[in-house]
């Protein structure tokens, strides 16, 4: 692929200029990758695929909740081949590492990010059989990893596409009837990654976290210069809206990383289980079964208006108490749902049409406050960090992402955007001054969904 083509490519993605510099970078680095191992050039595809903003919907996904996404100019490169065996190679660029996965095995490899590419080879293989062969793939990231910008979910959606175009997947009657569309694709590459059916397509393992498919439908669904609201459970487009072409936001990675292995996979958990907890203790009560918390709500209000908690399901909420889930805690998590899904998203939405950026800044806080009351997800690092965005005088800012850790977005005015970025990082490296090596501090506008180059 002449470098020619690449930047003609990356200038019609509609990437800023040092988005697409740094893309062709990444374009180098990849190719280059597999020129090293003496993979021929010929027959390679290219894919890019961004990380992603929650700009509000925390936690709500895997509950049926509502999210407002975005993409950022951010991303990875996925260069891939096929091999005549049956052997997925995928070398990581920048980390200088490589991994072999062998398609009639389950092992998922030494290095820990092993986990993502062999759940996506085995739960392909088993929903899609004989058509999935060998490949060599490479790419090359400037996502920060476990920073809350979706660089797992990225590697799994880019994976994914990869796979299927080598391999012709949507030609399967299977692919057909089951993912006819990307929204269809997101939810799947969503049940891929916590190891859930998705309709026929039976699940298999997944990488062990019980989130839901707000991440793959931002990388998927995504739309250059605006927002995209989803409800969940399942994927349904709602509205698209306008970002201000004043604005931009300014990303800034607390250096906390925002791991899901180990203990910080349990703490991620929780909060889905909570939701989980909240629908069996509905279920108790005797009506009609649901299945996720939205479905509980309107349940539990019945044909009274949604305008706050239904009383019948607080009341079911206190009764299901248990040792790990306090009747606090239960309550407090009703309401931020409550507040996230019916309130704060759809309202945020509308002020973002009326140019009411002063509402959407106070409806914007209001979500930070529930997450640091109600989610047990943020740490001093996110706090401090949204709230020296705020007191610098920051339209909007907010923590994003499943939290434990990761970054927080803040919205600016672009003029301005370059003096805010150092005037926060410096602010927040004087308090702290142990995240330096790994805080980092980026600019980016809504953008483009993950594309093949082609």
């Amino acid at each position: 692929m002449s470098e020619l083509f690449v930047r003609h490519a990356l200038e019609a993605a509609a990437f800023s200029p040092v988005a697409a510099d740094a893309y062709r970078s990444l374009l180098r680095d990849a190719h280059e990758a597999l020129d090293l191992a003496d993979v021929p050039s010929t027959d390679r595809r290219v894919w890019i695929v961004p990380g992603r903003i929650e700009v509000l919907g925390k936690h709500v996904d895997y509950a049926g909740g509502r999210s407002l996404l975005c993409t950022v100019e951010r991303g990875i490169v996925i260069v891939a081949r096929k091999r005549n065996d049956r052997t997925v190679v995928l070398r990581d660029a920048r980390r200088r590492e490589a991994i072999s996965l062998a398609l009639d095995s389950t092992t998922r490899g030494s290095v820990p990010w092993a986990i993502y590419p062999r759940t996506v080879v085995n739960r392909l293989r088993r929903n899609f059989g004989d058509r999935m062969a060998g490949a060599d793939l490479a790419l090359a990231s400037n996502l920060p990893p476990a920073a809350g910008v979706s660089s797992s979910s990225a590697l799994t959606v880019g994976l994914t596409l990869a796979f299927a175009a080598l391999f012709d997947l949507p030609s399967d009657a299977l692919w057909q009837q089951a993912l006819p569309d990307r929204t269809a694709l997101a939810g799947y590459a969503g049940a891929l990654e916590n190891g859930m059916d998705y309709g026929v397509l039976g699940g298999d393992r997944g990488v062990g976290t019980m989130g839901g498919a707000q991440d793959q439908t931002a990388i998927l669904c995504s739309a250059p210069g605006r927002l995209e609201m989803f409800s969940w459970a399942p994927v349904c487009f709602e509205r698209s809206v306008a970002w201000p072409s004043t604005h931009t936001f300014v990303v800034g990675v607390s250096g906390v990383v925002a791991a899901k292995t180990g203990a910080a996979k349990e703490r991620y958990n929780r909060a889905a289980r909570t939701a989980h907890h909240l629908v069996q203790a509905w279920n108790a009560t005797g009506g009609v079964p649901v299945h996720t918390l939205r479905d509980a709500f309107f349940a539990a209000a019945g044909e009274n208006p949604l305008d706050e908690v239904p009383s019948a399901l607080m009341a079911a909420a206190q009764a299901a108490a248990t040792a790990e889930f306090s009747a606090g805690h239960l309550v407090g998590r009703l309401g931020q749902f409550f507040d996230e899904t019916f309130v704060i998203v759809p309202r945020a939405a509308d002020a973002l049409d009326r140019a009411d950026l002063t509402e959407f800044g106070r409806l914007v806080d209001k979500s930070q406050a529930g997450a640091e009351r109600a989610l047990e997800n943020q740490i001093a690092e996110t706090v401090h960090l949204q709230r020296y965005a705020r007191e610098l005088g920051a339209t909007a800012a907010s923590a994003f992402g499943a939290g434990f850790g990761g970054a927080v977005w803040a919205m600016v005015p672009t003029a301005d955007a370059e003096r805010f970025a150092t005037r926060w990082r410096d602010k927040y490296l004087r308090v702290h001054h142990g995240a330096a090596h790994r805080a980092l501090f980026f600019q980016t506008g809504p953008s483009m969904p993950v594309f093949e180059v082609v």
